[in-house]
């Protein structure tokens, strides 16, 4: 793929997994309430279900785009309509309270369950990989090398916010908690999701 279309695959992802959603505040709920180093088990278990749904994502993908152009384009259009779409909905949400789930100590296997069953709970996950992968492959070239691009860039990427989240947790939640921040926040990352789902649809032809 052409370096210009993955340094937008990377900011596309930068800005997906530093919205918080539910694997990154489960990453930092856990953070707050048993440390760090513990929430690195689940932090495994999330990254084993975001492994878990690229795969089973790609396991036809490489044939079907083949077999089936006007599928290309379909989930090519798909997936500018979800960046979009996260960009209306996180513009319209409005500040809430934050969320503090406390609870006693667990242990690592129960740590990285929870992990594994929450990122495989989100749906965000598996309508990125479906809608938004076909975008980033060229058809002219090679299938395997651009799909091990993208799954490790994302794996990359994924894991430094979750290292964020779980390091920051309570400094981020202490700077968002007046309400007009959260709210500012919410509508600048709409704009750029709706800004480069507009910057997607011209990137390929």
């Amino acid at each position: 793929m052409a370096l210009h279309i993955w340094w937008l695959y990377v900011t596309v992802v930068f800005l997906i997994s530093a919205t918080p959603g539910p694997n990154m505040l489960h990453v930092m709920v856990q953070s707050i309430h048993h440390g760090p180093r513990r929430a690195l088990a689940t932090m495994a278990g999330l990254m084993s279900a975001v492994l878990l749904c690229l795969a089973a994502s790609a396991a036809g993908l490489g044939a079907l785009l083949k077999a089936s152009p006007h599928l290309f384009d379909a989930l090519r259009y798909a997936g500018v309509a979800y960046l979009v779409w996260l960009g209306v909905k996180a513009w319209r949400t409005e500040p809430g309270p934050a969320d503090q789930a406390a609870g006693p100590s667990r242990s690592l296997r129960a740590l990285y369950g929870s992990g594994l069953v929450t990122g495989l709970s989100n749906p965000k996950l598996i309508i990125f990989a479906g809608a938004l992968f076909p975008q980033f492959i060229d058809m002219q070239r090679p299938f395997a090398p651009q799909l091990a691009l993208l799954v490790g860039t994302f794996v990359v990427i994924e894991s430094g916010w979750y290292s964020v989240y779980a390091l920051g947790g309570r400094s981020l939640v202490r700077w968002l908690a007046p309400a007009g921040r959260r709210r500012l926040f919410n509508r600048a990352t709409g704009l750029l999701f709706i800004g480069f789902g507009g910057a997607l649809l011209g990137a390929r032809v």
